[in-house]
């Protein structure tokens, strides 16, 4: 009898949604290797009013890009907000309010199990198992370093952590210990293989025996991709830059321009990308925000980071993180990140610490963790 598995994640931010994709397609290779099970990943976006999703979802994305500090604000004040608390009875109420149409095409796909990347989700489902309605057992997967209150909801049938800090913490709030799994964030199986950085690089036109450093993403405090790259690259030699631009296409075609008239075989942009675990194996160093997701799959190529321009909140605590584990260095501008740099590259005894740092606390094989510990459960229930 083949085992269904629901991935229910919320498309705020697109950690939630990677997470959702690494556990579906890591179903998708177990049922290739004979194994009788199948995944089916749903975005609960797709299925509340419009209005409902502006506020949540697109207010969230709107609040962090414009106005980080008032994101971090709201995170810290949410975080110490008791459950009991009115105004989080009152949000409580309104989410679920909007379960009717979820409700349904979970019904529809009748899973045995349910694993949600997003608080949101499992929060609306925690009064419908406590009322019989939804049968199948629902687990939480935290996407993050940090552990906020958002994510302490009792009666899940197991939680998901990023690091076994996290779970501490989960233990520490009244979760039951035998419930939480230090498994990781989930990452695409792509990012556990071993990858060929020669023939990459080839295929890239980029030079696998020159040090090379991946920049992913613009963000406060560095400025716009093209002028970074352009700062970096004047100001040293010896080493070679590839800029992702994602789908931003006319900062990728200022990236051409600067690439074919300043820094030829040197500065080598990219568009949006489904492989970027091609891009992390020819490369020694990523310059990135500390979102979980994309931290994680660096850490699970051993790819060590300088972080920049953290969000309040929740990327802050994975910098945090990250700096402890002396898996990353942090830049808070493009002075200081030419800098990081320059030092790395004079001392690559550091820079090589560092990537072993990252081997370490890396979890390449989170997502099949995650489902091992899921069909676990349903065997032995």
């Amino acid at each position: 009898m083949t085992r269904r598995i629901l991935l229910l994640s919320v498309s705020a931010g697109a950690g939630h949604v990677r997470a959702a994709e690494a556990l579906e397609a890591t179903v998708a290779a177990l049922a290739g290797e004979g194994h009788d099970v199948e995944a089916r990943h749903l975005d609960v976006m797709d299925y509340v009013p419009s209005s409902f999703r502006r506020i949540y979802a697109d207010f969230y994305l709107r609040l962090i890009t414009r106005h980080p500090q008032l994101w971090g604000m709201l995170y810290r004040i949410t975080d110490d907000t008791r459950p009991d608390a009115v105004t989080e009875r009152m949000r409580r109420t309104i989410e679920r309010l909007h379960t009717r149409r979820l409700r349904a095409a979970i019904a529809a796909f009748a899973p045995d199990a349910i694993v949600c990347t997003h608080f949101l989700p499992a929060e609306m489902l925690a009064r419908q198992k406590r009322k019989g309605r939804i049968p199948a057992p629902v687990w939480l997967q935290v996407t993050d370093f940090d552990l906020h209150r958002m994510w302490i909801i009792p009666g899940m049938a197991g939680y998901f952590a990023a690091s076994p800090e996290i779970a501490r913490r989960m233990h520490a709030v009244g979760l039951p210990a035998d419930r939480v799994h230090t498994t990781g964030i989930p990452v695409m199986p792509a990012f556990a293989q071993t990858h060929d950085r020669h023939a990459l690089a080839a295929g890239l036109g980029i030079d696998p025996d020159q040090p090379a450093y991946l920049v992913m993403g613009g963000g406060a405090g560095v400025g716009a991709l093209d002028e970074l790259a352009d700062a970096l690259l004047a100001n040293s030699e010896g080493f070679q830059l590839v800029v992702l631009a994602g789908r931003n296409t006319a900062m990728l075609e200022r990236l051409r321009a600067l690439a074919a008239t300043r820094y030829p075989g040197r500065l080598f942009p990219q568009g949006f990308t489904r492989h970027v675990e091609h891009l992390m194996a020819c490369c020694d160093l990523a310059v990135t925000k500390p979102g979980g997701l994309t931290t994680s799959e660096c850490l699970a190529m051993g790819l060590p980071m300088i972080v920049n321009a953290p969000i309040p909140g929740q990327e802050e605590r994975n910098a945090d993180y990250l700096l402890e584990q002396g898996a990353a260095w942090k830049a808070i501008d493009a002075v200081a990140l030419a800098w990081r740099i320059g030092t790395l590259r004079a001392e690559p005894d550091r820079l090589a610490a560092m990537a072993e740092r990252a081997r370490a606390i890396g979890r390449p094989y989170a997502a099949r963790d995650v489902i091992a510990t899921v069909l676990a459960h349903l065997d032995a229930a």
